[in-house]
């Protein structure tokens, strides 16, 4: 992990855990996991929202009015929305994707579950994502949550990471083995 990467996960770590013990003394960590999740696909669809964040050129106030419109609109819970006001007090605001990530963590870690990061050359249906999150359960002991993305240059199978454990049953990656295989014997 580079210097400035690990800085910005320490940073996100820190209000991550203080954001976390607040919303579980309150008892509303199923609202601050719902936001998590919809802060992560705000941020995985808006380009605005991406810039908001990054932009080193918009000062404190713009960004705070910015993050409070849209604190009010997506209704987050008074933990993430006073944690993300303090960021850009702070100018921290470029944390945020560290932040959800961790945020995820802590709750999966709260609930007993582990993440596991799920692609796929097309998106799941709801019996497959359930089928495999049976299937990892079984596998792993705990409780699986899927984060799935399409890449669509997979052709076809999954690549899925569960901590530091990855299966790749992708027919890219089996081209690519068979490529690689040709190339030693020619």
């Amino acid at each position: 992990m580079s210097e400035p990467a690990a800085i910005s996960s320490g940073i996100a770590a820190r209000y991550a855990i203080a954001i976390f013990e607040l919303a579980k003394e309150n008892g509303s960590l199923d609202r601050l996991e719902e936001n998590t999740d919809d802060l992560a696909v705000a941020m995985r669809d808006s380009d605005d929202l991406r810039a908001l964040i990054a932009s080193p050129v918009l000062g404190r106030e713009a960004q705070r009015a910015a993050i409070t419109a849209i604190a009010d609109k997506m209704d987050l819970a008074p933990e993430l929305r006073n944690g993300l006001a303090v960021m850009t007090t702070k100018r921290r605001l470029f944390v945020l994707p560290q932040l959800l990530t961790q945020l995820d963590a802590l709750i999966a870690d709260e609930k007993g579950e582990v993440t596991a990061e799920v692609v796929s050359a097309k998106a799941l249906t709801k019996a497959q994502s359930d089928k495999l999150s049976k299937t990892l359960k079984a596998k792993v002991g705990r409780d699986v949550k899927l984060n799935a993305t399409v890449d669509e240059n997979l052709i076809g199978g999954l690549v899925v990471k569960v901590g530091s454990k990855m299966i790749d049953t992708s027919i890219r990656s089996r081209l690519d083995s068979l490529q690689n295989a040709m190339k030693e014997v020619g």
